[in-house]
């Protein structure tokens, strides 16, 4: 893991862009193309986490960029379509020019739980009234059903159902509101993967640890952690890692409370900044640090410890969809 020393404050907020004082002290910036090489104990390269406190369009842009990723063919964007009535997924606003950049697809899939997007046309109603159908189509993958997909090297799963539309698709980008979560702790990258893109009877297969098709309810709390490591090394592993996936997370709305809950806690902690990378785990991994380097992070904390949700980290890391050590690089000194 990096050691990200203190994190000071974003301020204040004009037009909805944060104003911002500093970034981490001791991230390495990088200032010019090129960022240096930082290795892990095994000599492999540690994964880079690009981030920005620029939360805006422009600051979206900026950071993807970082990444030198060239999507292919057909391009979904995986996103939260948001539980109403008032649940914190990102923005229409913020998202649509990158959304538009790469010709994307909005993809979701039915919850499992009920609420208001457990059947596809109350989904695709609720993509229309939070704005989402206005800036891309919008697919709702599982509305014809599942297909599975094979998980190499899990200890709860063998497969892993995501909708039917998922090969569809030759690249995807995946746009993760970081938050809490009331059973996995926290939600970014890995959970949109696992979690997001499963069926309702995929959702209820990671939740039950492998247990049962049809509900959600009951499975014990580590086997869910570690099915949603499971069940993402299967997306990430049928997409060629970095090759055909990417991923970005956006920090703000930092509630303890997921986008799938409708009237979730108001947040009590500042904005942070959006992050990138071509490595889930590092990218989550990155966002949970920097919480903890956070003077005002301390509900969002014990929602993540009250639930063991770094296991899904370390099962991920365990299993090979990634890397808990990383390299967090600013792009902020490079793009004032």
């Amino acid at each position: 893991m990096c050691c990200i020393g203190f994190f000071c404050m974003l301020v204040g907020c004009n037009s909805g862009r944060a104003q911002q004082t500093a970034v981490p002290q001791d991230i390495p910036v990088d200032e010019h193309v090129n960022e240096p090489v930082v290795k892990k104990e095994d000599g492999a390269m540690k994964p880079i986490v690009y981030m920005t406190t620029d939360i805006s369009p422009d600051g979206l842009m900026s950071v993807y960029e970082k990444l030198e990723w060239t999507p292919t063919g057909k391009v979904a964007v995986k996103l939260s379509t948001g539980e109403p009535p008032a649940s914190n997924y990102l923005s229409p606003d913020l998202i649509k020019e990158l959304v538009q950049s790469v010709d994307g697809t909005i993809v979701e899939c039915n919850t499992a739980y009920g609420g208001a997007r457990a059947n596809t046309a109350m989904h695709m109603q609720v993509a229309r009234d939070h704005g989402f159908t206005a800036i891309a189509d919008v697919d709702i993958q599982d509305a014809e059903g599942s297909m599975s997909l094979p998980v190499a090297g899990g200890s709860r799963l063998t497969e892993n159902f995501v909708g039917s539309h998922f090969d569809d698709y030759d690249s995807y980008l995946v746009l993760s509101h970081f938050k809490g979560h009331a059973m996995a702790g926290f939600g970014g990258a890995i959970k949109n993967i696992s979690i997001g893109l499963g069926s309702r009877e995929g959702k209820s297969w990671i939740h039950s640890g492998g247990n049962s098709r049809t509900s959600p309810w009951g499975g014990a709390q580590d086997a869910f952690l570690e099915s949603m490591a499971e069940a993402g090394k299967s997306v990430s592993d049928y997409l060629g890692h970095g090759d055909r996936i990417v991923y970005v997370n956006v920090m703000n709305r930092l509630s303890v409370d997921c986008d799938c809950d409708g009237n979730p806690a108001e947040p009590d902690m500042h904005d942070i900044g959006i992050l990138a990378s071509t490595d889930p785990v590092a990218l989550d991994q990155a966002c949970i640090d920097l919480v903890y380097a956070s003077a005002d992070g301390a509900s969002l904390i014990q929602r993540i410890e009250s639930r063991n949700g770094v296991h899904t980290l370390e099962h991920a890391d365990l299993i090979g969809l990634g890397s808990r050590e990383y390299q967090l690089v600013s792009i902020d000194k490079a793009i004032l």
